[in-house]
């Protein structure tokens, strides 16, 4: 198999060939490697790779399930996996190795992927960047030097490249959107509840969080939902899901929808006009599907509801990084924490149950404000993120000037979190599709977000679209295909664990 036939496929392509007998799952992780050394040296998204996985893989070790062989990589923040390094790009957890798989490792074993390495990701996922003092910035593949988004940036940039073709992602405030945003990805966040990240948390984020995957089809995406969606004993609460898969349900029609074009500064960031246009084409389009669109104002209470957030966020924060410090022996300071970080876990202490309390209050009355649209409105059309990918430099975590009581949210959050956050307080299921690049050449995401427990409208609106207004041969420069010079080193293996049964 060539680099340009490996990456032409999205996962379940990959593994029909594998269930074919036509590739097997060792020379779909050689493939793999290759893939990696030929262009992360100019992405910097991979930041470990395991030969155990490659070059001595035990296929009976991998799941039956869809995406059998498959080469996948897990994040370095929530990608918890038994005897494997997980460091949140943190100097302070460096050389950290979990203890368990988390569920969400345990599904996506299940689901027949191989887990070939760890991809990059900002310090504490806190960034909507990819910069991190440990590992070094990544880029989106369009771009060197342009940022991959954050937190999943990693993740999205090595399936943008064609590296894999399915990655671990996770999502706060747009951590897997933002990145398929910045690397033309396909990028969903599931509803609140819809993924357990068990037996690690009741909740990830207070709710705010959830995992899924990067991928370059809405197919991938379904397909996957159907694994990672299983309630666990223990789980808080249990949503409503269809009684039929994801991976069937998604290519059904999903009737005549109301949707609502959200364009509007609801952090005060203005759009710009490419975005803006982009999303516009996509009205359109839903239109010419049979859906009416009506442009509407979407409200949260602007700036001043982002502020209290800090302390539903970092509420405990410090006592969090204090423990990681003390399982590894260090403590938390200039030299284990990049700048801003270290002022959030400095501040975090600070932070009474009081003021926790009525930082909840503030995001309750943002959901029911935001969640004013869906009175009216089935579907909420808007951009991902109100600019394209930026220059490195703007939203990473060593900056020095920005303080959590005051300009921390407005600085580095505002702009790349704008049309993504509001769906993480309202606990809503949204994805970003690639349907358009700017007139500098640089990927425009497009949100398409449901009602709470309606990941199947999502993705069947977006299986439309994706059919409508297709992007599969869009490549980008930095792209596997793209490369002749010879390949350079892998990144160098941190921990090699025995292959065991999944």
């Amino acid at each position: 198999m060539t680099l340009e036939e490996y990456a032409a496929l999205d996962a379940l392509g990959l593994a029909a060939l594998v269930a074919k007998k036509q590739v097997s799952p060792t020379e779909l992780a050689h493939t793999a490697a290759k893939a990696i050394a030929a262009v992360n040296g100019e992405i910097n998204a991979v930041v470990e790779t395991y030969p155990d996985r490659i070059d001595h893989l035990d296929e009976t070790t991998l799941g039956g399930g869809p995406f059998r062989g498959v080469p996948f990589l897990m994040k370095d923040v929530f990608g918890h996996e038994k005897g494997r390094l997980c460091e949140s790009a943190s100097r302070l957890a460096k050389g950290y190795v979990a203890e368990i798989d988390s569920f969400v490792c345990q599904q996506f074993k299940a689901a027949g992927v191989n887990i070939i390495g760890r991809s990059a990701a900002p310090e504490y996922s806190m960034s909507g960047t990819t910069e991190t003092i440990l590992y070094g910035n990544t880029s989106t593949p369009w771009k060197k030097g342009f940022s991959a988004g954050g937190s999943s940036g990693g993740a999205a940039a090595a399936v943008a490249s064609g590296m894999v073709a399915m990655a671990h992602g996770s999502d706060i405030g747009g951590s897997i959107r933002i990145p398929a945003s910045f690397c033309g990805g396909v990028g969903l966040k599931p509803s609140r509840g819809r993924v357990p990240v068990s037996p690690l948390l009741d909740e990830s984020g207070l709710g705010f969080a959830t995992n899924h995957v990067q991928t370059k089809s809405v197919r991938d995406a379904a397909a996957m939902l159907d694994y990672v969606s299983k309630p666990q004993v223990g789980d808080p609460f249990v949503i409503p899901k269809p009684s039929e898969p994801y991976a069937t349900l998604y290519r059904k029609p999903p009737g005549k929808l109301r949707v609502a074009l959200v364009l509007n500064q609801i952090l005060g960031v203005e759009v710009d006009k490419d975005v803006a246009a982009a999303v516009r084409v996509t009205a359109k389009q839903l239109e010419a599907l049979g859906h009416t669109v009506e442009e509407v104002t979407a409200d949260m209470g602007g700036m001043a509801t982002m502020l209290p957030l800090n302390s539903v966020f970092f509420f405990g924060f410090a006592a969090r990084l204090d423990a990681i410090g003390a399982k590894m022996k260090r403590k938390a300071g200039p030299d284990t924490l990049e700048p801003a970080m270290l002022k959030i876990y400095e501040w975090s202490k600070s932070i009474t149950a009081g003021e926790f309390m009525a930082a909840l209050s503030a995001v309750n009355v943002a959901r029911r404000k935001l969640a004013q649209v869906y009175v009216n409105h089935d579907i909420w059309l808007s951009p991902t993120t109100a600019r394209t990918s930026e220059s490195w430099g703007r939203y990473h975590l060593a900056r020095t000037d920005v303080d959590p009581r005051t300009n921390f949210l407005e600085e580095m959050f505002a702009v790349p979190c704008q049309f993504t956050i509001p769906h993480n307080i309202m606990g809503t299921p949204a994805i970003s599709l690639p349907l358009a690049l700017s007139s500098a050449g640089l990927p425009i995401g497009v949100q398409i977000a449901g009602r709470p427990a309606e990941e199947h409208t999502v993705l069947q609106v977006a299986a439309a679209l994706e059919e409508a207004m297709p992007w599969r041969g869009r490549v980008p420069p930095l792209h596997v295909s793209r490369v002749g010079a010879p390949m350079t080193p892998l990144p160098p293996t941190k921990s090699k664990p025995k292959p065991r049964k999944s």
